[in-house]
């Protein structure tokens, strides 16, 4: 699960979306370094990542990437599944993918003092509300790949892996459902 299933999942959980994606950045003991509401937050982010990895339908997916590809196919998958999520949006909310992305973008942009805590830049809003929403195209797909790829030390590996991503989108899709609904079930307060 890439940033847009995180925030969904902690939206549903009614934790501070900041922790979604700050989850990626903190690194070792939480206690006492956010308020208690973000930590929790972020716990739910590590949460959501070990549950994800070890899922089987994430593990069979894994085994569907080339033996080369393996090694980054969880970062592929993270992201395909937000495109999948993107595009299926409104059987999981009523509330429309443009309104969430734009909540969303909001609320993470206005939790600076954390990012600036630990040493990151805070997302803009409308440039994080754009991303979240590019997620429903091809297009903004094969974007995010391609920034995941640009802080990675072999980004090339990265989209090698990725090239192939359209044959993994229909099981993605196919499991998605069953995989949120697990993961809320295992993960949420």
């Amino acid at each position: 699960m890439n940033y847009l299933a995180h925030l969904w999942l902690a939206d549903r959980a009614r934790l501070p979306l900041a922790g979604a994606v700050l989850g990626d950045g903190v690194r070792g003991r939480l206690e006492g370094r956010f308020a208690p509401a973000l930590e929790r937050s972020i716990r739910l982010h590590r949460r959501i990542d070990a549950l994800t990895d070890a899922h089987p339908c994430v593990r069979a997916a894994r085994v569907r990437f080339a033996p080369g590809a393996r090694r980054y196919a969880g970062i592929v998958l993270d992201l395909i599944y937000d495109h999948a999520l993107a595009c299926d949006w409104p059987c999981y909310s009523a509330e429309p993918l443009a309104d969430f992305a734009r909540r969303a973008a909001r609320e993470v942009a206005a939790a600076s003092e954390a990012f600036l805590a630990l040493r990151l830049a805070p997302p803009d809003a409308a440039a994080f509300e754009r991303w979240l929403w590019s997620y429903r195209e091809e297009a903004g797909l094969e974007r995010a790949f391609a920034r995941v790829a640009a802080r990675l030390s072999r980004p090339d590996a990265l989209l090698q892996a990725a090239r192939d991503w359209r044959e993994h989108l229909p099981a993605a899709r196919a499991t998605l459902s069953g995989l949120l609904a697990d993961l809320r079930a295992t993960a949420l307060p």
